[in-house]
């Protein structure tokens, strides 16, 4: 240290002791000076405290860990390891973020959480599996890992020691460890050793386990396992062995315990049949079940739990008659315990209950005599030297002797169960090493200690005497391996405890030697103890008892009750008791007592698979060993296979004792690692060098302290030496290794300090400058603000004072002003004065004149008035006469009218036409009514414009009569003047009156018009209502058809998600078919290994070369109908497509009925052909041959007949469909269309039937004629050999002209010549007798068969009549709008019914065409072969030397894209095309060469109709496909070559092989090189599931290869250069699973995993992959970096920062990058890294308010809940001034996300495989344009 740095400063933080809590933390509050009797500390809670110091009674306090190194995985990377800081790193991780596993050096600390957690999946273990174990957080699978990889790589046993006390958790610890060495370690055969090993877990629960106060699943015993390997390092055996099994519990049980689970198991279960027999009921009334006063288990179903164990031992081989003796034995026990001993009266002697029903089943399930053990359980026998006699037992004493019978059975019974475990996992196989599994009681200490806890602590203290031994050894090797000094470390060595229990006289010895004497008594053992021992320091003698000592362990003090431990030693059985059982009658029974007493000890004690604690005996007292003696062998045993292991140690902690999930109680968790030893191992460590620090580490981490003088060497250690000399003055404070820096306890503390202050320093010179230059811009602005004031006031008060000078002078120019309008005033008031007198004197002068005139005006126009008023009423009266009788005869005429609209109102039609034509009339009133009121307002303007004229004239005339009457007077014209006046006064009268009358036309004609607006806009508002109400109709139809399409497509999309469940489902069908197919070779290999005999050996006849693929179809030659095509274009069109088309569906339902019926008449047809062939047999043969010899000559001619017949009917099938075009080019009426078809139809169906006749007649007679010839030869023959003359031929009968013409044949053969001829003529007559017959039954079944069509017919036609009369009467109870709908309704089904018909009958009759055509080829191909071999046949027998023409004119034709080959070169050509085939050789030539060239042989098999050799071909080529993958399985390139090159050869069999639906995109030349005779469907899906496999094999071979890359890539290494920190490591990153020598395993960088994954595009791209099957490829391989990286990112503590955030998401972009590079953002692979984006991303996002929350869980929708939270509990700051996720945080997090129903995996599946999809790519190559190259060698292919 330096003597700058005094750790007990002002604020340093440290532990002090508490009563509650053990250990609580404080802070100093004032500066410790050396000396001082007071520590001033201040509490958590802020209260103050001063600590009492002294240097012997109360040393300083424990000094606390900084922050950044609270919740380490390694609690060895504790700056300062003790205690407290040990406790208090558990209960964060435990609490804070629920980690149950914690690193002690070499120890894994495991808190037992009371909770099923969600970490021990198998996708857990694939984590795991090859990581070394400071890679990884703390787990149980790092362990079995670290083991198992040392185990492989060291060639050394090891063994997992799990230790802990009743409830810790070490049974379900020691089982995950076993379920990963059964998943890591499988057996590599069938024998499934693995399931055999974990299933002797459920049978050792439900035999050794019981429920405790502690623990509801408790083991009662001790278990080491070892699990054997070969050396492949498969799972090949186990061993088990069992210590000290607690076999008190049998008979007695403490309040709420339980005894061992079978025993509830068997009650539970008693009502089942099989167990009838052993007469159990409920546990609680039986006495050994009910002590505990309860019998249950809060979750636990006993009766489920004992279908397990059943089903667990018939796995282990066990029988049913076994398990059933096994139930029997337990039950038995249970009875035994309910037998009531009663005392005498004397109370010396005790009696059995008579008819005890319990002692009857207890004999009678064991097999032994109910008398004998009546009288043995009350006597027992005593021998002496001279004789013998039997003794009565106290009732005390018979139930005691009766409690340990019940104890010896179970162990017996437990013993028996291991031993047959063990040889059902045994094996005959060599074992190459084991892993050994520890399940062992932890140190024990209760308020009663009897002899179990005494050799329960024994056990553990030679266990922590190996473990401090261990530890101590791997500190050694460390510190040598770094070459560092080393010095003596002191530590506890029990020892000196252990020689007081086994050494000689001691605890154990005297113990024995007590037992021994005949009166020996507890008390008397324990006075022994005192006299021998008490001088010794562990054991001393309790003050206030004589009968309990105490001995000091290495974890407690214990004081033990000698009470109880000589009988529990001595383990009496009488020996009486134990003869009767072994005269059982029940085998089991018997030998379960003969099997060990009489057996002779075994030598190779340490081989022999037994239960490590044997039973006593027999009654031999003096050579059976005690049960102290036994478990001390077995100890020792134990030790030395322990010693001879490398040992890995978990122990289990026990946090509470209330069972409650994640509780931390820090008083029991301190006991419990105190007696656990990882306190001792801590100690151990801080005792030399604890902190280690690599030097590429310790440099990245504390370089910030370097001066830049000290960075200039390259030499990263000369740097850190520098730099330590210069920052710890003391040198014993550190050690440099040989790469690795060692440092006292407290120096890494020390150094964070060093770097948070430089770090502080930093942070202040930076604020400093930022707070300056903050400041300085301050400054600026403000300044910068002054200036701008100033400017702009001084130029407000320049402003101003301008404005000043501008209102004094305009004051003066306002008051010049106001002077000279003031006098102007005054004269313009004067000179107004006097104009206005004027002006009203004349004006009076010129008014007196003017009343004049208007009097008598006015005179006038009362005389006009009245005049004109009179002639008004006249005329009014005449008009309303004639209105009156106008409106009696038009209300007459209304009437009518009404009554004629009211009708007519009623229909339909009148409302569509009132309500089409009312709209139209209220926009032309509208607009007629904004015409009349423009033309008003235009002849107001005139109006207006005349008033105002005629007024100006007024005023103009008036001036002028003034001025005439000035200087003329008052003459002539003045009379004028006033004419001209009247004039004028008529005129404007006369306007006014127009004006008048037209505003009362406009106002009565604007009433009207809107009366007729209101009547308009009501029947408006109807029509709207209605408009209205038709719309809600339409809005609903409208909605019903959405919900529809809604429900629709939810269907679609429910669909989608069945059809790629299914397609996974089948494609994990064929990965599983495909691993059978490798486990067959491998079996076969294995089997012809085994069975390998030297020299030649010949496969059996019957055996082909493809005898693995001999399951492929052959060449189906029929053609496709109706059926298939639908089927198939349902599955080119999809599931969604083929749903929304109706015609489709129709179609097929139409197609199902017809095969329905087809399906009858064949059947029918069938029966009555079978009829025929039983009369035919019933009838007696002819013994001649002729018959036959007829027969097959017919069916010769019928063939030929066929063959010539079939040319006939090509070319009348091109006439009709030439005629049929013909006419629907004419005439499109479907009528007449259809009716021309019938009518040719029928003209080819006489025509058919006429060709049919007369081809019978033909056969006949040519029949006849060959049958004449035949037995015309037969005769000569005869006569040859009789030496007669010849017969003279008889032309009669091969001159007859027809057959049905019986008369002709009959006159030939009334006079035969002789005998012969007779028989000749008889025999004709008979064929013809037959064939006759069987035209008439032809013709009478023809007419059956147009009889029932004909019914047939007529009640379709029925049925369509009744049909019809329903729709009918249906439509006249309509109304006549609802007629009309339904009929157009019906009119457009007829339509769309007789369209699809029409449209089906057309694509029938295409199809028929089709076939027919196809059918033709074959036959003429057929003929055309027959005539040329008969043809090559002639030549070859008259001119052999032509026999090669024919080959000569082929090579001259034109290449027709097809290879020929010979049959004999098929193997050549799969050898050359594909077995010898590399990529590299056609990597210059088109894509996929080696497809087009099979297809082209394919094509050629199909051309020439061999159907064998297309067979054979296909077969070889993939079964040749399958040898080469096999044996390139890790070959990325030959895989996708051949992935390519498969996919292609099935596109090209869809795209030729003639179906439409692949036809659209072909070329007119593809067309025509369709497959011709061959239908290779079935191919079609052999080479499909081919693809898929090799898809998977890539996919395999891909991940394979990337997969060690992702971790590093993604997550280790820097693409960000000097962003990642480092964190002090603890023991586990110096393990020795780590390759330290090399520098370190082999990191690969993104740019690394990149270019992989670019090499893999190109290859693909290469080799001519369609790009969406390179798009899935890329997106599984993106799924498998995905998956990796969040599972690593999951289980790994150091990698959850901020700064691997930056780094990931920066490494996720790059690869978003390239897939964009490589036009992949398409193929879904982007999405896919969605959960890795968003964990990067939720390690950079704020994690502190409610806001923060709420963001978090809107970004992380790809993440699960358990995901996120564990992510934030992972997060890991790397330096002081970054802040933890507090615990609120993340419980706000859990509340806000349960509304999510997301799964409980934590992990991805890294082995989830997409479904993959090939879809159908043609190609534009035409075959005739194909090149091959010389450089293949296929000369052998000819080019057709």
């Amino acid at each position: 240290m330096t003597g700058q740095y005094y750790p007990y400063s002002k604020f340093t933080r440290v532990w002090i002791p508490d009563p509650e809590d053990v250990w609580a933390a404080a802070e100093i509050t004032r500066d410790y000076k050396e000396g001082e009797s007071l520590l001033h500390l201040k509490r958590e809670d802020e209260t103050p405290l001063e600590y009492p110091v002294g240097p012997k009674s109360n040393p300083l306090p424990f000094l606390r860990n900084p922050d950044i190194l609270v919740g380490e995985n390694d609690l060895t990377a504790l700056s300062y390891l003790h205690e407290p800081a040990v406790l208090h790193n558990l209960r964060v991780r435990f609490l804070e973020s629920n980690h149950i596993y914690t690193y002690c050096g070499i120890v894994l600390v495991a808190i037992n959480p009371y909770e099923q957690l969600q970490i021990y999946g198998e996708e857990v273990i694939n984590a795991y599996t090859g990581q070394n174990m400071g890679d990884m957080d703390p787990h149980i699978f790092a362990v079995a890992e670290e083991a198992y990889k040392q185990m492989s790589r060291d060639e050394r046993n090891q063994s997992i020691i799990v230790s802990g006390e009743s409830g810790a958790g070490k049974t379900v610890s020691a089982k995950y460890a076993m379920r990963f060495f059964a998943t890591v370690g499988g057996s590599a055969n069938d024998t499934n050793v693995e399931e055999k090993v974990l299933a002797s877990n459920p049978i050792m629960e439900a035999i050794g386990n019981a429920k405790t106060t502690r623990n509801d699943n408790s083991s009662r015993f001790g278990k080491y396992i070892q699990i054997g390997f070969n050396q492949q390092y498969n799972i090949i055996g186990a061993n088990m062995r069992t210590y000290l099994l607690e076999k008190s519990r049998v008979v007695f049980q403490a309040e709420d315990e339980r005894n061992y689970h079978i025993f509830y198991q068997l009650c539970a279960s008693a009502s089942l049949p099989e167990f009838k027999d052993l007469s159990l009921t409920s546990a609680e009334d039986f006495t050994y079940t009910s002590l505990g006063e309860n019998i249950f288990i809060e979750g636990v179903n006993d009766a489920e739990d004992l279908k397990k164990t059943r089903e667990a031992f018939t796995l282990l081989g066990v029988k049913d008659s076994s398990q059933s003796n096994i139930f029997r034995i337990m039950a038995s026990i249970l009875h035994l315990g309910n037998v009531e001993i009663c005392s005498e009266r004397d109370g010396e002697s005790c009696r059995v209950s008579k008819d005890d029903a319990h002692l009857t089943h207890f004999c009678r399930l064991l097999g032994v005599e109910l008398k004998q053990m009546e009288h043995w359980l009350c006597h027992r026998k005593l021998a002496t030297t001279s004789e013998t006699y039997v003794k009565n037992m106290s009732s005390k004493q018979a139930t005691n002797a009766r409690d340990a019978l019940a104890k010896h059975i179970y162990a017996r019974m437990f013993d028996w169960i291991v031993q047959h475990i063990n040889k059902s996992l045994h094996t005959t196989s060599k074992q190459n090493s084991f892993i050994g599994v520890l399940d062992i009681y932890g140190f024990e200490t209760f308020e009663i200690n009897s002899f179990e806890q005494f050799c329960i602590n024994y056990a553990n203290e030679k266990l922590q005497q190996q473990f401090n031994s261990h530890v101590f050894k791997l500190e050694q090797e460390e510190y040598m391996k770094e070459l560092i000094p080393w010095t003596l470390i002191d530590f506890y060595d029990n020892q000196p405890c252990i020689d007081l229990i086994e050494a000689r006289l001691g605890i154990l010895d005297l113990l024995d030697e007590e037992c021994k004497v005949p009166k020996g008594t507890d008390v008397n053992w324990a006075q022994k103890l005192f006299k021998q021992h008490s001088s010794k320091d562990q054991f001393q003698k309790p003050r206030m008892s004589n009968t309990s000592f105490i001995i000091i362990h290495f974890a407690d003090k214990v004081e033990y009750q000698c009470e109880g431990f000589l009988e529990k030693n001595r383990d009496t059985v009488y020996e009486e008791q134990i003869n009767i059982l072994k005269a059982s009658q029940l085998q089991l029974v018997a030998d379960l007592f003969h099997e060990k007493d009489d057996a002779p000890p075994s030598k190779n004690s340490r081989v022999n698979v037994r239960a490590a604690k044997p039973s006593p005996r027999g009654p031999n007292k003096e050579h059976r060993k005690t049960v102290g003696h036994q478990f001390r062998s077995s100890l020792h045993l134990l030790m030395e296979t322990l010693n001879a292991t490398t040992p890995h140690y978990v122990r289990c902690i026990k946090p509470n004792d209330f069972k409650e999930a994640f509780s931390f109680d820090s008083s029991r968790a301190v006991q419990q690692l105190r007696a656990c030893g990882v306190l001792e191992t801590i100690r151990i460590s801080a005792a030399g060098y604890p902190s280690r620090w690599t030097y590429p580490d310790f440099f990245s981490r504390y370089r910030v302290l370097m001066k830049k003088s000290d960075m200039t060497s390259s030499d990263k250690k000369l740097v850190c030496k520098n730099l330590l000399a210069t920052l710890i003055k003391e040198p014993d404070m550190f050690q440099f290794g040989k790469t690795k820096i060692f440092f006292r306890a407290g120096q890494v503390a020390y150094l964070e300090k060093l770097r948070a202050d430089r770090f502080r320093g930093a942070c202040i010179k930076i604020q400093k400058t930022v707070r300056g230059w903050l400041q300085r811009v301050r400054y600026r602005k403000i300044r910068k603000m002054a200036v701008t004031l100033q400017r702009y006031g001084r130029g407000y008060l320049a402003r101003r004072y301008a404005e000043y000078l501008r209102l004094t002078r305009a004051a003066l120019v306002c008051q010049k002003q106001y002077r000279m309008v003031r006098d102007r005033r005054a004269y313009l008031r004067v000179r107004k004065a006097v104009v206005t007198i004027q002006a009203y004197a004349k004006g009076m002068f010129t008014r007196r004149i003017y009343w004049e005139f208007l009097l008598h005006h006015k005179a006038m126009i009362i005389q006009k008035s009245v005049r004109g008023w009179l002639q008004r009423k006249k005329f009014q009266r005449a008009r309303n006469a004639a209105i009156t009788i106008q409106c009696g005869f038009r209300r007459v005429q209304a009437k009518k009218r009404l009554k004629e609209r009211k009708i007519e109102a009623r229909s339909a039609q009148h409302l569509k036409n009132l309500n089409s034509g009312m709209e139209n009339k209220i926009v032309q009133l509208q607009r007629k009514i904004d015409d009349q009121s423009k033309d008003l307002k235009t002849q107001n303007e005139q109006l207006q414009s005349v008033n105002v004229s005629m007024e100006s004239e007024v005023v103009k005339l008036r001036k002028e009569l003034e001025q005439v009457r000035g200087p003329r007077g008052e003459g002539g014209q003045l009379t004028s003047l006033q004419a001209e006046l009247e004039k004028l006064r008529a005129e404007l009268q006369e306007a006014h009156a127009v004006r008048k009358k037209l505003e009362e036309e406009h106002g009565s004609e604007k009433m009207s018009l809107e009366q007729r607006v209101e009547e308009l806009e009501k029947e408006n508002s109807l029509l709207k209502s209605e408009k209205e109400e038709m719309n809600q109709k339409i809005l609903q139809q409208t909605k019903n058809s959405q919900d529809i399409s809604s429900s629709v497509s939810q269907t679609e999309a429910s669909l989608q998600k069945e059809l790629d469940a299914e397609r996974q489902r089948y494609q994990n069908l064929l990965k599983e078919i495909s691993r059978v197919e490798q486990k067959y070779e491998n079996l076969k290999e294995e089997v012809s290994l085994t069975k390998f005999v030297p020299g030649h050996t010949r496969n059996p006849s019957n055996l082909s070369s493809l005898e693995s693929d001999s399951n492929y179809p052959s060449v189906s030659t029929s053609e496709v109908g109706d059926t298939e095509d639908s089927v198939q274009l349902v599955e080119e069109m999809g599931v969604e497509k083929a749903a929304m088309d109706i015609s489709l569906f129709m179609k097929l339902q139409k197609r199902v009925r017809e095969l329905e019926q087809e399906r009858k008449r064949l059947q029918t047809s069938v029966d009555k052909m079978e009829e025929l062939a039983k009369n035919r047999s019933s009838e007696p043969r002819s013994p001649t041959s002729g018959v036959e010899t007829a027969d097959l000559a017919y069916n010769n001619l019928k063939r030929e007949e066929l063959e010539s017949e079939n040319k006939k009917l090509k070319n009348d099938l091109n006439e009709l469909r030439k005629s049929i075009s013909e006419r629907a080019a004419q005439n499109n009426s479907s009528n007449e269309l259809q009716d021309g078809y019938n009518l040719l139809l029928s003209q080819l169906k006489a025509a058919n039937d006429e060709l049919d006749a007369r081809k019978e007649e033909m056969l006949i007679l040519r029949s006849q004629i060959v049958k004449n010839a035949q037995l015309l030869e037969k005769n000569q023959q005869v006569q040859q050999s009789n030496n007669v003359p010849e017969v003279p031929e008889v032309p009669e009968v091969t001159g007859v002209t027809g057959v049905p013409e019986v008369t002709e044949v009959t006159e030939v053969t009334e006079v035969p010549e002789d005998k012969e001829e007779a028989l000749r003529a008889y025999q004709g007559l008979t064929e013809s007798k037959r064939l006759l017959e069987a035209q008439l039954q032809t013709q009478s079944r023809q007419h059956k068969d147009e009889l029932e069509a004909l019914h047939t017919q007529i009640e379709l036609l029925k049925a369509d009549i009744e049909k019809k009369q329903e729709i009918i009467n249906y439509t006249m109870s309509l109304s006549p709008e609802a007629q009309v709908e339904y009929s157009v309704q019906q009119e457009i089904t007829r339509l769309t019914n007789d369209n699809l018909d029409l449209k089906e009958l057309v694509e029938k009759q295409e199809k028929n065409e089709r076939k027919l055509k196809k059918q033709l080829r074959i036959y003429m191909k057929k003929v055309q072969e027959l005539e040329a071999s008969q043809a090559a046949a002639l030549s070859s027998r008259s001119r052999p030397e032509l026999s090669r023409q024919v080959t000569v004119q082929r090579k001259e034709k034109d290449f027709e894209g097809m290879l020929e080959y010979y049959k004999e070169d098929e193997a050549l050509l799969a050898k050359t095309l594909i077995t010898d085939m590399k990529p590299s050789t056609v990597s210059g030539t088109v894509p996929c060469l080696p497809a087009y060239i099979l297809f082209m042989c394919i094509r050629h098999a199909d051309y020439i109709n061999d159907d064998e050799k297309v067979e054979s071909l296909l077969t070889s080529s993939i079964n040749s496909i399958k040898k080469v993958l096999k044996k390139n399985s890790d070959d990325f390139e030959t895989t996708s070559f051949w992935l390519a090159n498969t996919s292609r050869l099935l596109h090209c069999l869809k795209q030729y092989s003639g179906d439409e639906v692949f036809m659209t995109q072909n070329s007119p030349k593809q067309n025509e090189h369709c497959l011709k005779n061959f239908d290779l469907a079935e191919y079609r899906q052999v080479l499909s599931d081919l693809s898929i496999q090799i898809y998977q094999q890539l996919i395999k071979v891909a991940e394979g290869i990337i997969q060690p890359m992702i971790v590093s890539a993604m997550l280790e290494s820097e693409s960000i250069p000097s962003l990642a920190g480092v964190k002090p490591m603890g023991y586990r990153n110096r393990s020795s699973s780590m390759d330290t020598d090399a520098g370190g395993p082999s990191s690969y960088t993104l740019e690394a995993l990149i270019r992989q994954l670019g090499q893999f595009h190109s290859i693909m791209s290469d080799h001519g992959l369609d790009p969406e099957i390179v798009g899935q490829v890329v997106r599984q391989l993106f799924h498998c970096i995905n998956a990796v990286t969040l599972n690593n990112l999951l289980l790994r503590k150091d990698v959850c920062s901020w700064s691997t955030g930056m780094q990931l998401r920066y490494n996720t972009s790059q690869l978003e990058e390239w897939l964009r590079g490589n036009n992949l953002y398409q193929s879904k692979a982007a999405v896919i890294l969605e959960p890795v984006i968003q964990a990067a991303q939720l390690l950079q996002v704020k994690k502190k308010t409610t806001q923060d929350a709420e963001a978090i869980c809107a970004l992380c929708i790809a993440l699960t809940t358990q995901q996120i939270v564990k992510v934030l509990n992972l997060y890991t700051p790397l330096n002081e001034f970054e802040e933890r996720v507090t615990v609120s945080f993340i419980r706000d997090i859990q509340s806000r996300l349960q509304v999510r129903n997301d799964p409980p995996q934590l992990l991805i599946d890294t082995k989830h495989t997409f479904p993959v999809l090939f879809p159908y790519t043609p190609s534009a190559l035409s075959l005739e344009t194909l090149h091959i190259p010389a450089s293949l060698g296929l000369e052998f292919l000819v080019r057709v």
